[in-house]
């Protein structure tokens, strides 16, 4: 199963004059979440974060980590996600989000070659160092797998400058310090992360963590190229929200995106 590419889709959102939205689902949330990704990609999705169920989400806040609880709980493990993966017909670029325990346990040659075949074309490994992740990046872009690094507010010049020449897909600037989760207000180092990462990449600037509705997501638009939603939406979803519903808070956030409006 061959996906879509990954920074060359986000490159040509941006070419077009249009801001990337990408939200996130935990694979195996419900019996239904491939019904949850279907429902955000047609309602604007521009490539969508599928993460991988783990027993210590490290990175991740407390939504994110229930809703991990819950995959695990119903049986769901790497394999039964990229199984369900393989069998939808998705017209954006998946994304995984996973740890590196699950890379090394299977090996880098196999994993990247598991998440190809179900269709996925990029990843992000927030725990992977960058000093230890060049056997990963390589064995990933041999199979046309592009690997997404993260930035912090707090990162030196010099490593931000390394973080954007080796990441691929896209350069994912983390609004804060702390786990992801939804916040009442955007923190102030987004747009000064945002501004830092653009003024030495032409690759693709995502920012995430810690955007809960449409309005922040128009504010953390304004210096970058796009914005990752995950919480919040899996706090709808873990609450009994339907696709369609799920679905419609994608569509809110995609208009407010495409007005421009805060």
């Amino acid at each position: 199963m061959k996906g879509v590419p990954l920074e060359a889709t986000l490159r040509a959102r941006r070419d077009e004059g249009r801001k990337s939205l990408v939200p996130y689902v935990t694979g195996g949330l419900r019996e239904d979440w491939p019904q949850l990704l279907l429902a955000m990609a047609d309602r604007g999705a521009d490539a969508i974060e599928v993460g991988l169920p783990f027993s210590d989400p490290m990175m991740d806040g407390p939504t994110i980590q229930e809703a991990s609880r819950l995959a695990l709980e119903r049986g769901t493990n790497t394999g039964t996600v990229l199984a369900e993966l393989r069998g939808l017909d998705v017209p954006v670029p998946l994304v995984v989000m996973t740890y590196c325990n699950l890379v090394f346990r299977a090996g880098t040659k196999r994993f990247a070659a598991e998440l190809a075949a179900a269709g996925v074309t990029g990843a992000i490994v927030p725990d992977l160092p960058l000093e230890e992740s060049e056997e990963w990046e390589a064995d990933a872009a041999a199979e046309g797998v592009e690997t997404v690094l993260l930035a912090a507010p707090v990162t030196p010049a010099a490593r931000l400058d390394l973080i954007c020449r080796r990441s691929h897909g896209f350069v994912y600037g983390v609004n804060l310090m702390g786990v992801t989760g939804a916040r009442a207000n955007l923190a102030l180092s987004s747009a000064v992360l945002a501004q830092r990462l653009k003024a030495v990449t032409t690759k693709p600037v995502l920012m995430g963590f810690g955007i809960s509705g449409p309005d922040q997501a128009v504010e953390a638009t304004r210096f970058s190229d796009g914005v990752v939603v995950a919480s919040a939406l899996m706090r709808a979803a873990i609450d009994g929200a339907t696709p369609e519903q799920v679905g419609e808070l994608v569509g809110a956030i995609r208009a407010a995106i495409d007005e421009g409006r805060a």
